[in-house]
């Protein structure tokens, strides 16, 4: 059976709850489609996140990766199609400002998902979940984890789905900021399946 390496992030800013991580409790060693879930949560930590990724990647030697990321105030399951080559942003966890700088020093601009992001989101929308592609990861840790894990198997030449989506806010969240939208907790599990069952 192949292997998927689903991974999650730990709360950040001023979110005190991630629902990624929620979603890698509920899917971790389950079996979906064809995929076995290996599931792994990462820090929010520019000098620690993107050398997490790829270590997760060595151990579970995956057929598969999708990263998983909060984007709190989005509505939409949103698989994103490019991650660029930018640390920018917000302090991270550690308190360490990114300004700019390059992820890779000689990595191409921009890289795109090998995710089917596309049939992801036409087969979110036949089961009635608002989905969209994204074309901006952002610059935060998001980006920073799905260029690092691209720009990985880039340099050794691994021609695998591998990706990120992010997904909204979880009730439970919204509970303590009224201006959030956001889904039910199943929902996203639910939708998440679905992503992971298009591959």
């Amino acid at each position: 059976m192949k292997t998927l390496l689903l991974t999650g992030f730990e709360p950040f800013l001023h979110f005190k709850k991630n629902p990624t991580m929620e979603i890698i409790k509920e899917l971790d060693g389950q079996v979906i489609g064809e995929w076995k879930i290996a599931g792994r949560i990462m820090e929010v930590d520019f000098n620690k996140s993107g050398d997490q990724v790829i270590d997760y990647y060595e151990e579970v030697n995956p057929d598969a990766v999708i990263s998983l990321g909060l984007a709190g105030g989005r509505t939409h399951i949103t698989p994103e199609r490019i991650a660029i080559n930018c640390n920018d942003g917000e302090k991270d966890n550690s308190g360490y400002v990114p300004a700019g700088e390059k992820i890779a020093a000689d990595g191409q601009d921009g890289i795109f998902s090998t995710l089917p992001v596309s049939d992801m989101v036409q087969r979110l929308h036949e089961n009635g979940y608002p989905a969209s592609i994204s074309n901006s990861a952002g610059t935060y840790l998001c980006n920073h984890v799905m260029y690092r894990m691209l720009y990985h198997l880039q340099k050794e030449g691994r021609d695998i789905p591998a990706g990120f989506i992010h997904i909204p806010a979880s009730h439970d969240m919204a509970v303590e900021s009224r201006r959030l939208p956001s889904w039910s907790q199943s929902d996203l599990n639910a939708a998440i399946r679905l992503c992971i069952e298009t591959i």
